[in-house]
């Protein structure tokens, strides 16, 4: 067991240790985890909140009706400490950026979404601007053709790292709220004006329940 290896298995346990601890509210707007809404979808949220995504995902997440959720993350050490992390939490793991394995990552994450799988994606990671939506899960879209899921999580107690994101822990015992928004259907041929003006309004939808 390599170094990333070991300090992911590590991050599991002790994020299931809390996660036991937690209070979940969830409100599924789509249909996503009752079966209602069936294509694949990518769902977008902020870097800092991926813990409170993860909480939502292992209790909520269809696993039996659906194909199985995917993540990017980045091609560097830490890519692969949270690509351990999410193989404990059931999910997959596709490793590049825009400037490492791109052309490659895009190419994999098309195919598991014509597979029928989801993707999930920070659009403002790995590195920020905080909050600043870059264009990769619009793209992705216009590609494949599934829905942008804008997916919120708040937090009633936490603790906020002093990183580029604030990277968010919810404390023990805190209640943690995770919303699946209202879909956003991505044409495949959009004008500049017509690919920023989306961009806008899916970053304004995710600032919107921000903290």
């Amino acid at each position: 067991m390599n170094r990333e290896e070991f300090l992911g298995t590590a991050a599991n346990i002790i994020f299931r240790l809390l996660f036991a601890t937690i209070r979940l509210r969830f409100d599924d707007r789509i249909g996503f985890t009752t079966g209602r809404y069936e294509k694949p979808v990518i769902m977008c949220f902020w870097h800092n909140r991926i813990l409170g995504i993860t909480l939502g995902h292992l209790r909520q997440y269809p696993h039996r009706r659906r194909a199985g959720v995917t993540v990017l993350t980045s091609p560097s050490r830490d890519g692969e400490i949270i690509a351990q992390v999410a193989k404990g939490f059931r999910m997959g793991a596709v490793r590049g950026s825009s400037s490492r394995r791109g052309g490659q990552s895009v190419r994999e994450l098309i195919r598991l979404v014509k597979a029928g799988g989801d993707i999930a994606i920070t659009p403002d990671g790995p590195r920020g601007p905080r909050y600043k939506l870059g264009p990769g899960a619009i793209l992705l879209a216009q590609v494949t053709g599934a829905v942008l899921a804008p997916v919120h999580a708040t937090f009633s107690r936490c603790l906020r790292l002093k990183t580029w994101d604030g990277f968010i822990i919810p404390l023990p015992f805190s209640t943690v709220s995770v919303t699946v928004d209202e879909m956003i259907p991505v044409p495949r041929e959009l004008t500049d004006e017509e690919f920023e003006a989306l961009r806008v309004r899916v970053e304004t939808q995710l600032k919107n329940v921000t903290d």
